[in-house]
């Protein structure tokens, strides 16, 4: 005859669920505590513009393609503090960027 001291079936099914939910909450959670969290995970620019008057324009941020976004990203913001794409293969987009450049260089 078999003891039930020596079975080897849970005595609460139950208990080992949580238990094991439990253990692997642990372990995710130690997993997620070292990734990087990185700030936007899509491209900004769904939209984009031809040109917009440069003395409307406050400053110039080129965001390079990544694993965040396949494309070059021109997002432009503008005195009154609106932020605005820019189409970064518009002749007008370049020169602009082009003057913002030099203008860096020279002070």
């Amino acid at each position: 005859m078999a003891s039930p001291a020596l079975s080897t079936a849970p005595s609460n099914p139950r208990l080992l669920r949580v238990a094991l939910l439990l253990l692997l909450l642990v372990a995710a959670g130690r997993r997620a505590a070292g990734a990087p969290v990185a700030a936007e995970l899509r491209c900004q620019c769904l939209q984009t513009l031809h040109g917009i008057h440069p003395k409307n324009i406050q400053s110039v941020n080129v965001k390079a393609p990544g694993p965040h976004c396949a494309q070059t990203e021109v997002i432009a913001t503008l005195k009154n503090g609106q932020k605005a794409c820019l189409n970064p293969a518009s002749p007008m987009v370049k020169k602009i960027i082009g003057k913002m450049l030099n203008n860096g260089k020279s002070n």
